[in-house]
């Protein structure tokens, strides 16, 4: 009788063992898939990424070639006019000196002397406002990068 139980007992552990190992295998089939399944997931990403990447710079291309378009407009305007503006040079006559030039200059009429003549012209650059939007694009495109490697790590 021991023997009968031994071998029954044989014959449970064996087919237990049987339907273990087919659990394995499709577990180990099923981690298989996953790992395929993240790895698609993740090249879908980097391409959305690459995509959108390749979207915003497009954008900045079509504004700084639509900006060349227009500064070659304004170019060949400015080169078909004629000259309007002819430079003169003005002499002015020579003051006589007077006695209160020659006197020592002292820190008050050193003030007074120095000021700049009324006829002085300062030029300062415009600022252009597609070059204003350009870097705010450009900064823009600068921060999604960043927050997108951020999301990987």
């Amino acid at each position: 009788m021991i023997k009968l139980s031994t071998s029954k007992e044989l014959e449970e552990l064996r087919s237990r063992k049987v339907e273990l190992e087919e659990e394995s295998h499709s577990l180990t089939e099923e981690h298989k898939n996953l790992e395929e399944k993240v790895k698609t997931l993740e090249e879908k990403i980097a391409i959305q990424e690459l995509k959108n990447s390749n979207k915003g710079t497009r954008e900045v291309i079509s504004q700084l070639e639509s900006k060349i378009n227009d500064l070659e407009r304004r170019l060949n305007e400015v080169s078909k006019e004629p000259a309007t503006f002819e430079p003169r040079l003005e002499v002015k006559p020579e003051v006589a000196e007077t006695p209160e030039q020659t006197e020592e200059m002292t820190p008050e009429t050193a003030e007074t002397t120095s000021e700049e003549p009324d006829d002085v012209v300062t030029v300062a650059p415009l600022e252009d406002p597609m070059l204003a939007q350009e870097e705010e694009l450009s900064d823009n495109l600068t921060k999604q990068r960043e927050k997108k490697k951020r999301k990987f790590f």
